[in-house]
This record gives structure tokens, C-alpha cells and sequence, in this order.
């Protein structure tokens, strides 16, 4: 007996055979023909891979059990549409077909149900937020840099104007400026 024996649906995990790809083509073969202790002898041979395939969906508070089953499913209906002919890995091709059945099934089994219309105008919604806030973002820095410029023009236009009233108070006024500048008020120079 195993140490870290782990039963999934009556399957005892540790001891699934490892199936090298020189066998798993003769099986492919042979199950194109008709063999159906063939295509068991290939269920049985791959159920490591279903079992990779539902790790990467056990935090979403299913069975394991459940989740295994679906995903022997995938890899049955992988194994009915499998065509040798294009050259391809049967992995490659059955990992994205459990993938499937199993996105298949949460979604279906979830108790809240969502049209697929809805979601498409939910995620195109999302899309447009998201340019919006990145054009606004723009539009936000583009102000930010107007009014930082306008911040420094009329800081050098109060500094322009203390220097010009430093210098009309250091050089004596003609009595017709004095005049001028004692009637207009300090507020205007």
C-alpha cells in the first residue's frame, strides 16, 4: 500500500499506470479499428492527465470526485474526436477538451446563472471603462501640466511686477509721476 494513496471516485491515484507514447499510438490505432479493450486499456492509461487538468480547478469549492468525473468525460469525448492523421500529441489535443468540459460544467452548475449575451456586454462594458479611464487619465495630465504652466507664468508675472515697483521706489519721481502715483493706489502698481 502507498503512503500518499489518494482515491478519487473509487480510483486509487497512486496507482495509475504510466503510458509511454510508443503504446499510446498503437492504443490510437487500435481504438480507430474498433477495439474497445483498447480504448479502455487508453482511458485507464491517461487518467493521470485528467487528474493534472483538475488541480488547476480545486479551489473552486467542488467535489474532487465531481470534478474527476468531468474530466473523464473530457478525455472520453478527446478520445472520439482524436484524429491521428494531423500529426499532434493526444495530450495537446485532450487537455483543452477537458479544460472545456470542465469550465462547461462549473458554469452550468453555478446557482447563479448569467446569459452568455449579458457577460459579452458586461466584458465589453469593462473594455470601454477601462479606454475611458486611460483617456481621462491623459486629458487629467494635460490639465495638471495647464495649470502647473499658468501656476509658473503668474509667478514670474508677480515677480516682474515687484521688481518694477522696487524700482520706481529707488529712483526719485518727477512731481508729475508723484502726482500719478499718489492718486492711483498702491493695489494697482
Amino acid at each position: 500500500m502507498a503512503l500518499y494513496k489518494v482515491e478519487i471516485c473509487g480510483v486509487d491515484t497512486s496507482k495509475l499506470p504510466h503510458m509511454s507514447s510508443k503504446k499510446s499510438t498503437e492504443l490510437l490505432n487500435r481504438i480507430k479499428e474498433g477495439d474497445n479493450e483498447a480504448r479502455e486499456e487508453f482511458i485507464t492509461g491517461n487518467l493521470r492527465l485528467v487528474l493534472s487538468v483538475i488541480q488547476r480547478f480545486s479551489n473552486r469549492g467542488e467535489l474532487a470526485d465531481d470534478m474527476f468525473q468531468v474530466g473523464c468525460i473530457g478525455l472520453i469525448k478527446a478520445i472520439d474526436n482524436f484524429d491521428t492523421s494531423h500529426g499532434v500529441k493526444f495530450s495537446t489535443y485532450a487537455v483543452p477538451m477537458i479544460i472545456g468540459e470542465l469550465r462547461r460544467y462549473l458554469r452550468d452548475n453555478n446557482s447563479l446563472r448569467v446569459s452568455r449575451s449579458l457577460r459579452d456586454t458586461a466584458y465589453k462594458v469593462l473594455q470601454m471603462r477601462s479606454k475611458m479611464l486611460n483617456e481621462s487619465d491623459k486629458e487629467l495630465k494635460k490639465c495638471r501640466e495647464l495649470e502647473q504652466q499658468s501656476l509658473e507664468r503668474e509667478k514670474r508675472s508677480k515677480e516682474n511686477e515687484n521688481n518694477c515697483r522696487k524700482k520706481l521706489k529707488e529712483r526719485p519721481c518727477t512731481t508729475r509721476e508723484y502726482m500719478v502715483f499718489s492718486v492711483i493706489p498702491e493695489v494697482f502698481l
